[in-house]
C-alpha cells in the first residue's frame, strides 16, 4: 500500500507538478551538495572546488549542465551519475558512488529493504534538483 503511494509522488516531483515539495528536496539537496559535493565541485558548482586543483580529472561545471544539453537539464543522466552504481560513472570514475555511500550512511538495510533504498533515492533526487535549481 506505501508503495502505491511513493511511487506516483516520486514522479510528480519529477514532473514538476508539486513545487513545494521540489523546493523542500532542492533545500535538502543544497545541504547534501555542500557535505559531499562542494569539496571538487565548488560552493557555486562551478567546479571550483579546493580538492579540483589536485584531481587528474576536469571537475565540470555544473551550473552549465542543461546549457551543455541544448538547453534541457539531463535529469535522468545527473541521477544516475550520482548514484554510480548504474555503470554510468562521474569524470571516467574518480567521482564517488554516492548510491552506496548514502546507502551505508542510512543504515545499510538487508537486500530488499524498500526503507533504505527509497531514502537513498530521496538524496539523490534532492541533489538533482537542487543542481537543476542552480542552472544558468
Amino acid at each position: 500500500m506505501r508503495m502505491t503511494f511513493v511511487a506516483p509522488l516520486l514522479a510528480a516531483i519529477v514532473a514538476g507538478g508539486m513545487s513545494a515539495a521540489r523546493a523542500q528536496d532542492s533545500d535538502a539537496g543544497a545541504e547534501l551538495y555542500v557535505q559531499y559535493c562542494a569539496t571538487c565541485h565548488g560552493p557555486s558548482g562551478r567546479g571550483d572546488g579546493p580538492m579540483s586543483e589536485i584531481l587528474n580529472a576536469t571537475v565540470p561545471d555544473l551550473t552549465r549542465l542543461a546549457e551543455n544539453n541544448d538547453g534541457a537539464f539531463p535529469m535522468l543522466e545527473v541521477i544516475h551519475i550520482i548514484d554510480g552504481r548504474t555503470g554510468l560513472r562521474g569524470h571516467g570514475g574518480p567521482m564517488p558512488t554516492y548510491g552506496d555511500i548514502f546507502t551505508a550512511e542510512i543504515g545499510g538495510g538487508e537486500p530488499g529493504d524498500r526503507g533504505t533504498a527509497l531514502e537513498t533515492r530521496g538524496r539523490i533526487l534532492s541533489v538533482a534538483l537542487y543542481l537543476e535549481s542552480i542552472q544558468e
